[in-house]
């Protein structure tokens, strides 16, 4: 569903992505790992077309990005880490004006707008200003509204920042109820204990080079150890004494 082919993003110099290939299966649940810096903002971007792709390919149920960038863009969501939101709009508006751009039908729209905003508890303040909201609200409303158009693939950079503890739980269940419907889920995040509790596989990186992919399983067998937190230090920081 997801395919990353030799992905490489260099900045003059610098190279924050070198040569990444990854394959992400439909219904797949991927957690991407890192330490700060690793280079895995950087590959969202030029997964999603926030910036350009120095050489490879990224491709989303069997489209490329470099080749048809439209159809390519209307397969995915995106939640940022730091997203921008309308915030003079209330929040419906936002919702519809997400909507619009995907030209989600009048039925379509309400049948997923009331289920998502009742999941995560957002049709209690829709109706608000957005600039009333705080982080976790916005945060909420945006995943809300970037569900609307029913995308094959769920890419989110650092979803749990700024959720509460039943808002963190809830979006975890939904990512495995997505996963089983068919969707991609292809999320960055700080926690190990998010990834083991959700993701079918992980990907772990570091000065932009993938050192670790697969299974949680199959990792850890490789690795020899039964915690992911000790083979995450162990692969990301070889030379610590």
């Amino acid at each position: 569903m997801i395919e990353l082919v030799n992905l490489t993003k260099k900045y003059g110099s610098f190279t924050a992505v070198r040569e990444l290939n990854l394959t992400i299966k439909k219904g797949e649940v991927f957690g991407f790992l890192g330490p700060n810096g690793a280079g895995k903002t950087s590959t969202i971007k030029m997964m999603c077309g926030l910036t350009s792709i120095t050489s490879g390919d990224a491709l989303i149920d069997g489209i490329s990005i470099l080749k048809d960038p439209m159809g390519y863009k209307h397969r995915f969501a995106l939640i940022p880490d730091k997203p921008y939101m309308f915030e003079k709009l209330r929040g419906i508006e936002y919702a519809r004006f997400t909507g619009n751009l995907y030209n989600v039908p009048a039925g379509e729209f309400n049948r997923r707008l009331e289920k998502y905003a009742r999941i995560f508890g957002v049709d209690e303040y829709i109706n608000d200003f957005i600039e009333t909201y705080s982080h976790g609200m916005s945060q909420k409303l945006l995943i809300v509204s970037s569900l609307l158009h029913a995308p094959k693939a769920f890419i989110l950079d650092e979803p749990m920042v700024g959720l509460d503890p039943r808002s963190m739980k809830t979006l975890r269940d939904q990512f495995v109820k997505l996963a089983a419907d068919g969707m991609t889920v292809f999320m960055s995040t700080h926690s190990l204990e998010t990834a083991e509790a959700v993701c079918d596989t992980v990907g772990v990186l570091d000065h932009g080079r993938l050192l670790a992919s697969g299974s949680i399983s199959a990792i850890k067998r490789k690795n020899r150890s039964k915690k992911l937190e000790d083979i995450f230090f162990k692969l990301t920081e070889p030379e610590t004494a």
